[in-house]
């Protein structure tokens, strides 16, 4: 059974990749920004930085503490969080799964990845769901050839229909990439995040 993805580990990775932050500042922005595909917080949050820390994809770079407030950590992303931010966004872009969660959580981050890279996920998932569709498609025409009622098979035009409606969609998109319609600089820029975090 294939591991479900770490996704409140990928968006601590993708908001450190533009600054450098503390738990309760991440925290702020995943409510903020409504990433609802992050659930069990705070505690699924302080788990995914303990996991990432130890793991050394983020590292410590102070502490403070104000007033009575506990002391707060900063942390930020090294190099190899950075690789390992990019290929996980990929994998999620590229290969369409049943939790559909997981491409929300890497369509809310993509920016996290420069636009060609991102481009090139997406024609790859393009290409995947065509071949999905392609099968399904087998599966309704030899389901009608057999004479059974379409009843017994009509999930299958449900999951057609889904990933139908998905392709349109990243076929959107990657035409809005390749015009330069929707673009960003390699990075979502820090001061937009700033904007967010810093409530302006």
């Amino acid at each position: 059974m294939a591991r479900r993805p770490d996704l409140v580990g990928l968006t601590v990775l993708a908001m450190l990749s533009v600054r450098a932050g503390h738990p309760y500042e991440l925290h702020r922005f995943i409510v903020d920004t409504h990433k609802d595909y992050v659930t069990g917080l705070p505690r699924s949050l302080y788990h995914a930085v303990e996991r990432l820390a130890g793991e050394e994809l983020i590292i410590p770079v102070e502490s403070s503490r104000e007033g009575r407030r506990p002391e707060r950590t900063v942390y930020e992303i090294t190099d190899e969080g950075r690789r390992e931010l990019a290929t996980r966004l990929r994998g999620l872009l590229e290969k369409p799964g049943p939790d559909r969660r997981a491409f929300t959580a890497a369509v809310s981050l993509v920016g996290a990845l420069p636009v060609p890279e991102a481009l090139r996920a997406l024609r790859v998932r393009a290409a995947a769901i065509e071949g999905l569709l392609a099968g399904m498609d087998g599966q309704l025409n030899a389901m009608k050839d057999s004479g059974l009622p379409e009843v017994l098979m009509i999930e299958v035009d449900y999951e057609r229909a889904l990933n139908e409606t998905e392709l349109a969609w990243v076929r959107r998109v990657i035409a809005r990439l390749e015009s330069g319609e929707l673009d960003w600089p390699g990075t979502v820029r820090q001061d937009l995040l700033s904007q967010v975090l810093d409530g302006s």
